[in-house]
């Protein structure tokens, strides 16, 4: 949601929406959204409908580089902003961008 607001604050109009979350499935079915947030969440679709907004999942093993970035944004306190990448997410895109494979291993 706060991606969102940003990106309608910003004036960016062509948005493309990846995730690896399955909440994905709540901008198909408002049900998926508790409704401790649902007011917030309706103004948000609200603002997708003013845009070229396009929203889908992708498996996290498909963009490494967005699950680092994602690990990284859950460790913050609050909201973070980069203009560059990340020095943490930097192997991660380079290997993305070279269409190199990510395998995920589960120590058991």
């Amino acid at each position: 949601m706060q991606a969102i607001e940003i990106v309608h604050r910003n004036g960016w109009h062509n948005i493309c929406l990846e995730s690896d979350s399955m909440l994905v499935l709540a901008f198909k079915s408002v049900f998926l959204v508790p409704w401790t947030i649902s007011n917030r969440w309706d103004n948000c679709l609200a603002l997708t409908r003013q845009m070229n907004f396009l929203v889908t999942h992708i498996f996290r093993e498909d963009n490494c580089c967005t699950d680092r970035l994602a690990n990284i944004g859950m460790s913050c306190n609050s909201i973070l902003w980069m203009n560059e990448i990340h020095t943490q997410a930097k192997t991660n895109y380079f290997r993305n961008r070279l269409g190199l494979p990510y395998f995920r291993f589960v120590n058991g």
